[in-house]
This record gives structure tokens, sequence and C-alpha cells, in this order.
């Protein structure tokens, strides 16, 4: 970022995950960064005050009734001062403290105070995590504008593995500082991405669809405009919200709207991102009424949608336009994506497996291989769809530079 001192901070909550907090103040030290801590009475159950104050060479806030030293309102000035606010670990009492307004200790009190990026890092049992209440407060912030750190996949603090596992203090770091970043290396792009699955209509209550919770093209649409670029995203049915301002966006419903949609947008972007699961087949005919529940059986003539990706590959503009589509295969995984990048006349082909566990629709997590037109073949490891999303807009980078 352009200041030369990124002022950071830190929410601590009670959680065991308090522990690597520790860490997390280290490292933000150590790539410059100044750190003041906030720490909630059941975080100083796991970690010392002293501990903290003196690895982050700042006094800790903890109490916002305790008598004043000088006169300024410590969570007001905390709240000026900071370009970022961190909550690691974020519980599930912290999360529904900020979703619903309630500010009764120092850390809630500063978040509605504050008027920085907030990054959440949640922390819990996964059953915690993924109760209803929690999931609501978490899509809440999200729709207000926080960043939320994705919980990893691993071993918790109550004996079981599963989700709820706070991201490692290296990840979170990376995170915050490539968000300040001001090497934006592609402002002045324009990038077009889908996202999400299409509903093709049988009659006005049924639908033909698929799984997909458009979880990978939002990442990547992020991550695209958190680079610079001016992205257009074109997402099927989801609940999903994008969090950055530069994004803009256009719902559909089906196929056909999204190729109208991608055909108009195309012509002028320098980048494309097909990252939608668009159905292969329609109905011929839907019915204007719903159709009645009977004895009968029912047969559904389909017809091919447009193929979007083999549309927008073999009409480029320029050929300095870098199309990337996806392929999710279950068998013959990379002679198919293969096949799939000549024919798409694609520059390259993020290929899916269904046969990799954590993989594919309705993960949070993901593991793809990369195959470009130049004949290199590059295998990831699974990684949050975040942390992959950042990988292929990497890799489009870089293919970007050299064509």
């Amino acid at each position: 970022m352009s200041k030369q001192t990124l002022h950071v901070v830190l929410g601590i909550t009670g959680g065991i995950a308090a522990y690597k907090s520790l860490s997390l103040i280290r490292l933000l030290s150590q790539r410059g960064a100044e750190v003041k801590v906030v720490a909630t009475p059941n975080a100083l159950q796991f970690v010392t005050e002293l501990s903290l104050q003196t690895l982050s060479q700042n006094k800790v806030y903890t109490d916002p009734f305790k008598k004043l030293e000088h006169f300024d309102i410590e969570h007001i000035s905390l709240a000026e001062w900071a370009d970022v606010l961190i909550v690691a670990p974020a519980t599930a009492n912290i999360l529904a403290k900020f979703a619903n307004g309630i500010a009764d200790d120092a850390l809630s009190t500063l978040f509605l105070a504050t008027t920085a990026p907030i990054f959440l890092a949640p922390a819990m049992n996964k059953n915690m995590l993924s109760h209803p209440a929690t999931q609501n407060n978490l899509q809440t912030l999200r729709t207000r504008g926080c960043h939320i750190l994705e919980s990893n996949y691993g071993h918790l603090a109550c004996g079981t593995d599963g989700a709820g596992r706070m991201q490692e203090p290296e990840q979170i770091t990376e995170t915050v500082f490539h968000y300040f970043d001001s090497d934006k290396k592609l402002a002045g792009k324009k990038a077009l991405v889908t996202a999400g699955p299409t509903y093709e209509p049988i009659d006005p209550v049924r639908f033909i669809g698929n799984h997909s919770s458009g979880l990978m093209g939002f990442s990547i649409a992020e991550e695209l405009s958190r680079q610079g670029a001016e992205v257009f995203l074109v997402a099927g049915p989801t609940s999903l919200t994008v969090q950055n301002i530069g994004i803009n966006r256009t719902n559909v419903q089906t196929g056909q709207q999204m190729f109208e949609v991608c055909k108009k947008l195309a012509a002028q972007v320098d980048i494309v991102v097909m990252a939608a699961a668009v159905a292969d087949y329609t109905p011929e005919v839907v019915a204007p009424e719903k159709i009645k529940k009977s004895d009968a059986k029912i047969q559904l003539s389909l017809k091919k949608n447009m193929d979007i990706l083999t549309y927008l590959g073999h009409n480029r503009p320029n050929e300095e336009q870098c199309v990337v589509g996806f392929a999710l295969e279950t068998e013959n995984e990379l002679e198919n994506a293969k096949q799939k990048l000549k024919n798409k006349n694609a520059d390259i082909i993020v290929l899916n497996s269904l046969k990799n566990h954590g993989a594919g629709f309705q993960c949070k997590t993901n593991l793809v291989t990369l195959i470009d037109k130049r004949g290199n073949i590059t295998e990831g490891e699974l990684k949050s769809k975040q942390e992959v999303a950042r990988d292929i807009v990497s890799y489009i980078i870089d293919y970007q530079i050299k064509k």
C-alpha cells in the first residue's frame, strides 16, 4: 500500500485458536505492520495480556469502561487509527454480536465504530459452524462487506475432524497484505466471469439444474478485482454476494440468458473466465402451466444449449484476449480436458475431477489442474476456493504477460 506502515487492529476472542494470535502478531510485525490488540475477557483465558503486549509492543485494550488516562475514547480512537481490523479467532459468539449490532465489550464496540476493511477468521466446532444461526450471521456479515477468511478443514480441539479450524497465521497475513498490495497487475484491464448454475425451466415450477454453488466463479471475480481489473460477473441462481464494489454483477437464470449477456460483454474485455456450470440441455418446450402429477410417464424433449465457451473462443475480438474454461470430469480427466482446450479454442482449461475428495460442487475447497495452449500442465493442491482463485488469476497474469 502507499503508506509506509499498515495499522492493524487485531481482535482476539475466547477460543482455543487464540494461541495462534501470537504467531499472527509476529508475522504481521515482520511484514512492517504496527499491531494493536483488542481482546475479549474470554480471550485472556487462553493467552496472557503480557504476551500480547510484549509481541505487539503496544498496550492491550480489553475494557471499554475503565478510567480514562487521556481524553480519547479508546474504541473511537482505535477505529480511526486502524487501516484494517482482523478478528482471529472469530467465535460463534462474536459473529452473532457483529451481525446483530450488539456492542457490550471493547471488540464489539470497536467493530461498530470502524470504517476500515474487516477480516474475520471463524474458528469453532464444526457443528457450531454449520448451524443455521452461524451461517446466517456469516452471510449477513458478507453482505455488509466483511471479508470472511473461510475456516480450514482439519483436526479440531473437540477431537473431531471437519470444518471450523482457523486459517493459519501465514494464510491470514498473506491475504491481508495481498488486499493492500498497491501493485495491481491487472489495472486498466477488463474481465468477464461467469459463475453458478443455470436453471432451465420445464414449467413455471420445475427446472433442470445442477449443484453448482458459484463459489469458485465468485472467488475468481473477487481476485481479478483485487488485482485491479474491472470485472463483469454474470451469475446464475445463487445466494452468494460480491464484496468488491469494482464488480459489475448481472443475474441470469437460463443458459440462453447467460449467452446473450456474455456475447455483448465479451467484445470489450481482455480476459474471459467461464466458470459457470451451464446446463448442456434445455427443454424444447416449456409448459405454460404447472404439469400436474399423474400416473402417466412424462417424456421431456431436450435440445442443446448454446456452448458459450466455444462461441467466445472462436469469436474473439482480438488474439490478445485470454479465454479460460473449466472442465469437470469423472473419467479420462486429462485427455478430455486437453480435447476441450482444443475444441473450444481456449487458452487455459481448469480441470476439476469429482474423484478428488473435497473438490467440485458444494465444497469450500477445490483441487485443480491447469492446462494451457502451450502444452503446460500444472497440478495444484487441495486448497480453499479463494486460494485456488488466487492461483488461477496468477496463472492468467503470467500467461497474458507471455502472450
